[in-house]
């Protein structure tokens, strides 16, 4: 089938090349001209694992394009997405739809046989109708349908997510797009993948709630494991405990610092942007906002803490600073919150992460970048552990002792166990699972 994709951010960029990867005809467009060049020499915007092979190969077999042009990309489409961000706005907190608006009215002008128009991007309940009525009045003969298909892509797994799903979801509102639909995704249907089909609203409902639900867990266990502190008890065990029961499930159930990423944070609040608007209040969710936001203020107050309580002219090592490992994505990330705190508070930050470093710099200034994890540490006070990258649970202890000024690792993602750490000489502070003195 021909498929057009609108906008190479993310979510365009990794479905567009996973639909050219199932063997449709997809050609990606981007405004950005310099964006679109780039792409066609092979140079991947984003940190994705096995994306830029996926993309190299699709391009090389003439199933993957790339083009500035809507009049190119377009005309004699089956099926074409809206995959631009939706940002949150400054003034009220909802959705920014002013791209995906754009798009609608660009797209119109260009409509040629019967086309679905899909909203990928995350957009509240309405956009599809409005999307319509843009198209429809920027070209009244246009044969065309509006579907809503939302993505629930994991960064850092997004390939995987996207071929091995555990439910397809569709919004149509007529037989003709949602055969349309079942077309496209009929490779991944064959393999017995579940494929909800829903009215517009309901799909594109559906999304927001997954992320506040999601978000919920987050939270959740991250306010059982403060409890978790103050009287003794393990929360990974707990989690352990609550998510081998099949109603709750053992996913999002991570003590940490916070979520972050471009998706919790922004589809939340549009969430309860939308609640408020019909006159239904999301109490629940709100609460989730607000604990998470006063989540990352506390951690940077227990780094401060565990040392000491006073971090003037001291120098903490950081290790990660993605929201996330296996992604560059810095969006709402804790270290933007957490990091500027302990400068405030007199330290000096030394940091390193894998992928993010780059995209790091547009939003966190007066520290220093080291070119690996080992040379964050020479004379600093304490080891911070902010992103849970795999490189960071194989660490040298007795190098990481060599050069700290003292043996003291402050881990905001659980990734050692206390019994190692006590055991190879650290004093180790963890998230709701209390601190160990080093055994020697």
């Amino acid at each position: 089938m021909k498929v057009a994709m609108i906008g190479t951010g993310y979510v365009g960029l990794v479905t567009g090349t996973c639909f050219a990867d199932l063997g449709h005809d997809v050609i990606c467009v981007d405004k950005d001209a310099g964006k679109v060049e780039r792409l066609k020499r092979g140079e991947i915007p984003i940190f994705e694992p096995g994306l830029e092979d996926m993309v190299e190969r699709n391009v090389e077999a003439g199933r993957l394009t790339f083009t500035t042009s809507y009049a190119e990309a377009v005309p004699g489409r089956d099926a074409v997405f809206i995959a631009v961000g939706t940002p949150t706005k400054e003034t009220d907190g909802s959705a920014d739809l002013s791209a995906v608006y754009a798009v609608a009215r660009e797209l119109a002008r260009h409509i040629t046989g019967y086309t679905v128009v899909v909203d990928k991007s995350t957009v509240p309940v309405g956009t599809g109708d409005e999307v319509e009525a843009i198209i429809r009045n920027e070209n009244p003969s246009a044969q065309f349908d509006v579907a809503s298909n939302p993505e629930f892509l994991r960064e850092g797994s997004a390939i995987d997510d996207f071929m091995q799903p555990d439910r397809i979801v569709i919004g149509v509102d007529a037989e003709r797009p949602r055969a349309v639909m079942q077309a496209l995704y009929r490779p991944l249907t064959m393999h017995e993948v579940p494929m909800i089909y829903t009215s517009r609203a309901t799909a594109e409902l559906t999304k927001y709630a997954a992320n506040a639900f999601l978000a919920t867990k987050v939270t959740f266990i991250n306010e059982i494991a403060d409890i978790c502190e103050r009287v003794g008890a393990d929360v990974q065990d707990v989690s352990r405990g609550i998510g081998l029961d099949s109603r709750i499930g053992p996913k999002f159930l991570q003590a940490g610092a916070g979520f972050g990423g471009s998706c919790f944070p922004k589809d939340t609040l549009a969430l309860t942007e939308t609640a408020r608007r019909v006159g239904r209040p999301t109490q629940i969710v709100e609460a989730v906002m607000a604990a998470n936001t006063e989540r990352k203020r506390r951690m940077a107050e227990k780094i401060i803490a565990a040392c000491g309580g006073d971090l003037r002219g001291k120098t903490l090592a950081v290790l990660g600073v993605t929201f996330k490992p296996n992604t560059d994505d810095m969006r709402d990330a804790p270290s933007l919150d957490i990091i500027p705190y302990l400068q405030k508070a007199g330290a000096h930050i030394r940091a390193y992460d894998p992928e993010g470093m780059e995209e790091a710099r547009k939003y966190l200034t007066g520290l220093e970048w080291t070119k690996d994890a080992y040379s964050t540490m020479p004379g600093a006070d304490a080891l911070l552990i902010l992103t849970e990258w795999n490189e960071f649970r194989v660490l040298d202890f007795e190098r990481i002792k060599s050069l700290l000024k003292a043996p003291l690792v402050i881990d905001l993602r659980n990734i050692y166990s206390m019994i190692e750490m006590a055991t190879a000489g650290f004093t180790y502070h963890s998230v709701g699972r209390g601190v160990v003195l080093p055994e020697n």
